[in-house]
């Protein structure tokens, strides 16, 4: 072997800013390599975002199309408006006693939850009469009502217009007497209607 009187050198470290060239570099980290599915996600996504707005789009359209509810106009009113625009008929005695007669069987169908458009008068007065809804002063006052307009629908008579008009206003008194629940008497109670 040969020795060789060469001085050995030393591995200097690397300067400050980094200008040896042959130095050890760190690990670079994993490059993603594209699958080829991605595609499919962002057009799942796109999909799912476009139905979300169209069902956002479709709720704000529907709160706007509808309109604010009606306000519930109570029976007695709705009676008094009845009985008001039958005045229209009472040149014809038979069509204004068909209305005078269907807008307090209506109103005491909407305030008493009693069947009255659906039955004969015998029938009603028969399911009144059993009712605890009316004083017996306002079953003998609707009793004669409907038998005085049954004697026009019916039997074809012929009343005047001021008998006519008596029998609307015996309507009127009829909706504004039971309009309101009766104030209760001390020690009373009042059974809550059917």
């Amino acid at each position: 072997m040969r020795a060789t009187n060469a001085p050995l050198r030393l591995i200097q470290p690397p300067a400050p800013g980094g200008a040896a060239t042959n130095d050890i570099r760190s690990i670079k980290p994993p490059v993603d390599i594209p699958s080829g599915w991605e595609w499919v996600w962002w057009t799942l996504a796109a999909l799912a975002l476009a139905l979300a707005l169209w069902w956002l789009w479709r709720r704000w359209r529907a709160r706007v199309a509808t309109p604010p509810p009606a306000p519930v106009v109570p029976p007695h009113i709705r009676a008094r408006q009845r009985l008001e625009a039958a005045l229209r008929f009472i040149a014809d005695p038979r069509l204004f006693c068909i209305e005078v007669s269907d807008a307090l069987r209506l109103y005491l169908e909407e305030r008493f939850h009693l069947r009255a458009p659906e039955r004969t008068t015998e029938e009603f007065l028969e399911e009144l009469r059993r009712a605890p809804v009316l004083t017996t002063d306002q079953k003998a006052c609707l009793a004669d009502f409907l038998e005085r307009c049954d004697l026009v629908k019916f039997a074809r008579f012929e009343p005047t217009e001021s008998a006519l008009r008596e029998l609307r206003d015996s309507a009127l008194r009829l909706v504004d007497e039971t309009s309101h629940e009766p104030p209760a008497t001390p020690g009373e109670t009042k059974d809550p209607p059917p």
